[in-house]
């Protein structure tokens, strides 16, 4: 089965656009889980970034 490789967030269309709504919530879950603060107003690649460091911070969104 093949996978499609990700699109790299800086090279998304509308990158500069704000977070949707599942990235707050799930950035939200993971900074409550890391005991971090994260701004409100993230752009979608800001957000995206910002859950793969607190993903690897909390163990979270690996498949080891």
């Amino acid at each position: 089965m093949s996978q499609t490789p990700e699109k790299d967030p800086e090279d998304w269309t509308t990158g500069d656009e704000p977070m949707t709504g599942p990235q707050a919530s799930y950035l939200s879950t993971l900074a409550q889980e890391a005991g971090v603060e994260v701004p409100d107003n993230l752009t979608k690649v800001e957000a995206s970034k910002r859950i793969d460091e607190l993903q690897q911070q909390t163990g979270r969104g690996t498949s080891d």
